[in-house]
């Protein structure tokens, strides 16, 4: 998958403000973008997943086919033999990195001691002197995960979606249950649907936003 030129500028402005608040993120976001044909009833969600020839003994794509179908059984979809399925479930992932530059005030106070509560020092205790500023650099690292579901039989595509997050996580293997989660919500979404999710870390989920239980995070379940 490729990322524009224009959303990898954005998104590295965006991680360039959140590092400086990055003591206050309590939240993975993630952006969601599908396109749909899809018809399908309850009743008729069995699926497979399927691999190109090069891939049949990929244990990382074993584990994200795992955490995937954690995700798809929320929805109804059953995992049954390839022979048996009405849909094939592909899967497409990667991780790419960049390096942000901020830069970070530094404030000099040459009248060391406690200043709070003083009432002759109207400055607090930064002093009236003003701050330099210093560069510092940061991995920022891009996350992309992509369900592609199409008909057995007809080999028609019915389902693309793609999740995609930015921050300082360098594992794809951690943020591959919040990706999952993520492209999943709201399923099926219309044709050309873009969206926004915010998932807690660790916590319960507010109004028009989705929880990451913990057992999804540490360990992908089987499907059912």
């Amino acid at each position: 998958m490729n990322i524009d030129r224009w959303t990898r500028r954005v998104a590295l402005l965006f991680v360039a403000l959140t590092v400086l608040l990055s003591g206050c993120t309590t939240y993975v976001t993630t952006q969601v973008t599908a396109f749909s044909d899809w018809s399908g009833s309850d009743a008729t969600r069995t699926y497979a997943f399927t691999r190109h020839e090069d891939q049949k003994n990929n244990l990382e794509l074993s584990a994200y086919e795992r955490i995937v179908a954690n995700e798809l059984a929320l929805h109804s979809f059953r995992e049954v033999a390839h022979g048996d399925a009405r849909y094939l479930v592909e899967l497409a992932y990667g991780i790419s990195s960049d390096i942000v530059t901020v830069a970070q005030p530094v404030y000099y106070n040459p009248w060391p001691g406690p200043y709070w509560g003083r009432p002759f020092d109207p400055w607090g205790p930064w002093g009236p002197f003003p701050a330099t500023y210093v560069n510092q650099s940061y991995p920022v690292f891009t996350h992309l995960l992509g369900i592609r579901i199409t008909e057995r039989a007809s080999g028609r595509e019915v389902y693309n979606v793609t999740a995609r997050n930015f921050g300082e996580e360098s594992s794809l293997v951690r943020a591959m249950p919040y990706l999952a989660r993520s492209a999943l919500t709201d399923f099926p979404l219309g044709n050309g649907a873009v969206h926004t999710v915010k998932i807690p870390l660790g916590g319960g989920a507010d109004v028009n936003e989705v929880s990451l239980p913990a057992a999804a995070a540490s360990a992908p379940k089987a499907p059912q």
